[in-house]
């Protein structure tokens, strides 16, 4: 019985599992729970980084010179010969560059015919760039540098100023995105092309200031010698200077041509071309004409004799000329006739003639002469004067040793302590407070110029 039982509640059982078993849907295969992060400790905070700025980059060569405002004519020539993109490019270049009063002192018309002469404008631009940045420190340890057009310039180093060829650097160091910009105060020439310079007559011709001197010169049939090769150094009046001239010499000049060329060739001199640099340098300078000229340098300027130097170093292809505002003259005298004429030397004219002095002092010298006054005679004691008329060996003596071989000008005097005299004996020289002395004596007046010598007076006799 139990097992009638059982057989059923059996078969009841597996057709529920079954039934069970049909209406369960598949469960997904379990997939791996990633492992979680470790925490860590958050970082401290730090500050902000700093930013730094950006440095604006320089400006290009060309931008430089155009925003400068000196150098307009400069930008003017290269725009004209096409080296703007040349010298806005990478480079780096090094240029001296000439300001606007360089070029203007170039001789008139000069900027004009290179601006028609684009090849030649090249060049000489070109003249003015090296390549590299040379920096003011590497340019002074040199003595040349190569320019792009091919050519040398010469460096010097000068009293502390730098030149290139002639023309001194006045501005170093302007450094730019593409090389570094040396001004100068003067146009550089390729040594080519300074032949293709106009000589001393064209300029003075072409200038329009000096229309009396052309005149002049041509007058006195001076004008092929100042166009030939030379070098010459010409002082030039300019037509005031001729025009301030008392009334009627100019006329009377040019009706007396030997006395219209000694006067021309006073202001030349011959066979050198003498910048400005070199002639603040000089006392005085030979002339062509044979006389010297007296170059003296004080607060208001350099002058030659009494005439001021106002524009210098026109460069011309056979030498300088340097602009003057008078004419000056040759001395007509010597030493002896100019003691004569002034009147105040009527006793050292005696003496002099007493101790048989005259021609020597009338020789072709050169001599410095120290000239007592009359004023200086009469101070000696009573009688000396009488007995030296009466002791002809101890007046030449005394006479002597006023003479000093030579041309010795007030700013030769001042830089010796002693002289020798045509004695043997020295004279010692002395500056105090501003004045010379010539042993106790003190020179009241300097510079008077003769045709063989110089003559400075001097308040006292002076004695061996």
């Amino acid at each position: 019985m139990k097992t009638r039982i059982w057989l059923p509640l059996l078969m009841i059982m597996t057709l529920l599992l079954a039934a069970c078993a049909g209406a369960t849907t598949e469960s997904p295969a379990p997939t791996a729970v990633p492992p979680q992060p470790t925490a860590e400790p958050m970082p401290e905070p730090t500050a902000e980084p700093t930013v730094e700025p950006v440095e604006e980059a320089a400006a290009d060569i060309v931008d430089i010179a155009v925003a400068d405002g000196r150098f307009t004519t400069l930008v003017t020539a290269v725009t004209a010969a096409g080296l703007v993109d040349t010298l806005k490019s990478e480079g780096p270049f090094t240029v001296f560059a000439p300001t606007d009063d360089a070029f203007a002192a170039l001789p008139a018309g000069t900027i004009e015919a290179l601006l028609n002469d684009l090849p030649l404008l090249t060049d000489i631009l070109l003249y003015h760039v090296v390549s590299g940045a040379v920096l003011a420190a590497d340019v002074v340890t040199l003595d040349a540098a190569t320019t792009v057009l091919g050519e040398d310039v010469t460096i010097t180093v000068t009293d502390g100023n730098v030149f290139v060829n002639d023309a001194q650097v006045i501005i170093a160091d302007i450094e730019a995105s593409n090389g570094v910009i040396h001004v100068i105060d003067a146009v550089l020439l390729p040594p080519a092309e300074e032949a293709a310079l106009p000589n001393i007559v064209e300029i003075a011709v072409a200038d329009g200031r000096f229309e009396t001197l052309v005149a002049a010169v041509v007058a006195a049939d001076l004008a092929d010698v100042l166009q030939s090769e030379g070098p010459f150094t010409v002082f030039a009046p300019t037509d005031e200077a001729f025009a301030a001239l008392p009334e009627g010499t100019i006329e009377a000049l040019l009706a007396d041509i030997p006395t219209l060329t000694d006067i021309l060739l006073y202001h030349v001199v011959a066979g050198a071309a003498v910048f400005a640099e070199d002639v603040v340098e000089l006392s005085y300078a030979e002339t062509a004409q044979g006389a010297p000229v007296i170059i003296s340098v004080t607060d208001e300027g350099v002058f030659i004799n009494d005439a001021q130097v106002i524009i210098t170093d026109i460069e011309a292809s056979n030498g300088v000329i340097h602009v003057i505002d008078a004419v000056i003259l040759p001395p007509t005298a010597d030493i002896v006739e100019t003691a004569v004429a002034a009147g105040s030397f009527t006793t050292l004219a005696a003496a002099l003639e007493a101790a048989g002095l005259i021609e020597a002092l009338q020789g072709e010298g050169p001599f410095t002469v120290f000239a007592p006054t009359d004023d200086a005679f009469a101070a000696l004691p009573d009688g000396l004067l009488d007995a030296l008329l009466a002791d002809i060996p101890t007046l030449t003596d005394i006479l002597l040793y006023h003479v000093v071989e030579g041309w010795v000008f007030a700013a030769d005097v001042v830089l010796l302590d002693s002289a020798p005299t045509l004695l043997g004996e020295d004279v010692t020289i002395t500056v105090e407070n501003g004045n010379v002395f010539i042993n106790d004596a003190q020179v009241i007046i300097t510079n008077i110029l003769t045709t063989n010598g110089v003559i400075h007076v001097i308040d006292a006799v002076i004695v061996p």
